[in-house]
């Protein structure tokens, strides 16, 4: 069994909610994942020991939110080169956090990013059926790189 950390922030309680669905699938995959609100990591030895990362944030103003920008300079102090990655958010009607967040997980942690690519979906979808299975299989399909 494989350990994930999904490592997110959350303005409206939506991304949270995708987070937990992500966990979800990740279980479903037959591994172990973590949750953790990126405002609660402080430093990058709290990175260490995952097998797997997915990076979570609202797009606000057709970006990352702040603490993500933050979070992301002290992830990049954790030596995550080759490990798995995947990124997610939920949007209102641009949804670019993601992308951008995964293109840093890629291009400049050097992770090895899922063929997935990011993961947007739109707020109201969140708490509907068809919103948590999508989450879920995000899950899935990034710990398909885990083997």
């Amino acid at each position: 069994m494989k350990k994930v950390l999904i490592a997110f922030d959350s303005r409206t309680g939506k991304t949270e909610k995708m987070a937990e669905g992500i966990a979800e699938g990740v279980r479903m995959a037959g591994h172990e994942a973590e949750l953790k609100k990126i405002t609660q990591i402080k430093d990058e030895a709290e990175l260490q020991g995952y097998d797997a990362y997915i990076f979570g944030s609202p797009t606000y103003h057709r970006d990352m939110i702040g603490t993500m920008k933050t979070f992301l300079f002290l992830a990049q102090k954790g030596n995550l080169e080759g490990k798995v990655a995947g990124a997610f958010g939920s949007y209102t009607h641009s949804g670019d956090a993601p992308a951008i967040i995964l293109d840093t997980m890629e291009h400049v942690f050097k992770m090895d990013v899922t063929n997935l690519g990011s993961f947007n979906l739109k707020e109201q979808l969140v708490g509907e059926a068809e919103g948590l299975r999508a989450c879920q299989d995000y899950g899935k399909g990034v710990c398909e790189k885990l083997g």
